[in-house]
């Protein structure tokens, strides 16, 4: 058997954790390879608004097996609220449906402070951090000094915490930072007596074997392609791979074991926090889009930039993860304009690129493409036969451009707001 991977295109909040519901009764396994809780995937159903940010999506599903993999990194805290959250909601999780790879590695109370001591130090050059201590984490493994779940179940843990705290502290006074943490320890290690009652798993010997077994695994990424460490715009991104290679490493699976490649994209395009956005609109049609969008970040709260569609960075991100279908959302909220735009090219010192430049920031200037919009609420469509004649002809356009089909359409946050396409 191979691993399907689901990922976003774009800059996050593509609506990942909806889709992954949508598509989890046709897997046995939900494995989240990299990212931590500055994710926010949300899920509806039942009436009932859902936001995970460590979990695998497919918590939802009865008999589904949930496995968090090595490139996630996880603070106890949120960890324990989320687990305590689902609870409240008749949602048991425990031994048997969630595993937690030894591999990933801990946020700790003292990357918080650091998160937060870098981006006061950048002043205006701010990138825009969630806050959540990703980053600093993520240095921490990569400087080959963080501190792995493993660690909490052997010998030694409280001198290694210990140990790196102090560094924290160390850094934290070179940026004379002063902050707060004694409530958030007691909190943090009260979380980890939580992750403790889970099986802590070498979870790429587990993945690996329920692939050999037959099981179907669905691969789950956080936040989108152009937020990549490596492929996004830098260094407005965010600090691990979040395309297609990121579920090799954030897994422990080989090449040959990818499957299917399903990217996600709205049919605009958001971005929260800093960075460029050659799209974004600053009038009262992106004003419209983050109104009936409801464009507010799920993990920080803070409004979304919005703006068209930006086909030459759509195709980048499709050329990168090797996508082999494309799941468009939020169409609906285009319902209600007389007419949209898509950006099909760039301009750049008089010329027309269809390729991504080093920098985004440079001097470009988005060409575009009208298309007519129509005025009926497609949300309660279910069959494509049935959505409006322009939203087909929007589908076919983008199709045409990118060379892959698109085969659901999501029409509103419910669960069950979708259209399915047949390839």
């Amino acid at each position: 058997m191979k691993t399907d991977i689901l990922l976003g295109l774009q800059w996050g909040d593509e609506g990942k954790g909806k889709i992954v519901d949508v598509l989890a009764p046709d897997y046995e396994v939900i494995t989240r390879f990299q990212g931590g809780p500055n994710a926010g995937h949300s899920l509806e159903f039942k009436g009932k608004k859902f936001i995970l940010h460590t979990i695998p999506s497919g918590v939802f599903r009865k008999d589904k097996l949930n496995i968090i993999g090595n490139g996630v990194v996880i603070d106890p805290v949120i960890f324990a609220e989320e687990i305590q959250s689902l609870k409240n909601e008749g949602i048991e999780l425990n031994k048997e449906n969630l595993l937690i790879s030894t591999k990933a590695h801990l946020i700790l109370p003292t990357h918080r402070l650091l998160d937060a001591a870098s981006e006061a130090f950048k002043g205006g050059s701010k990138i825009g951090s969630t806050l959540k201590g990703i980053g600093p984490t993520y240095m921490d493994k990569t400087g080959r000094n963080g501190l792995r779940l493993g660690d909490i179940i052997r010998p030694g843990f409280m001198g290694k915490y210990k140990a790196l705290t102090l560094k924290h502290k160390d850094l934290l006074n070179m940026y004379h930072y002063k902050g707060e943490q004694d409530d958030y320890e007691k909190k943090w290690f009260d979380g980890i007596e939580v992750i403790r009652s889970f099986d802590l798993v070498e979870s790429e010997y587990r993945i690996n074997r329920l692939l050999d077994d037959g099981r179907n695994i669905l691969a789950e990424g956080a936040q989108g392609t152009l937020l990549d460490i490596d492929f996004g715009t830098y260094p407005y991104v965010t600090s691990s791979n979040t395309i297609t290679a990121g579920a090799l490493t954030g897994l422990g699976l080989a090449p040959s074991r990818i499957g299917h490649v399903k990217g996600i994209f709205k049919a605009y395009c958001t971005r929260v926090g800093s960075g460029p956005f050659p799209t974004e609109l600053h009038n009262e049609k992106g004003e419209f889009l983050r109104q009936k969008g409801h464009e507010y970040g799920a993990t920080t709260g803070r409004p979304r930039r919005c703006g068209w569609l930006d086909l030459p960075a759509l195709r980048y991100a499709i050329m990168l993860n090797g996508v082999t279908e494309l799941i468009m959302t939020k169409p609906d909220v285009l319902s209600g304009l007389e007419s949209f735009m898509i950006c099909t090219h760039y301009q750049i010192d008089g010329k027309n690129t269809n390729q991504l430049p080093y920098s985004l920031e440079d001097n470009i200037k988005p060409v575009y493409k009208s298309f007519k919009g129509w005025s009926q609420d497609i949300s309660g469509i279910r069959m494509y036969r049935d959505l409006p004649e322009e939203l087909k002809a929007y589908k076919n356009f983008i199709e045409k451009e990118t060379g892959i089909p698109i085969t659901i359409i999501s029409v509103g946050p419910d669960r069950e707001a979708v259209v399915m396409i047949e390839k």
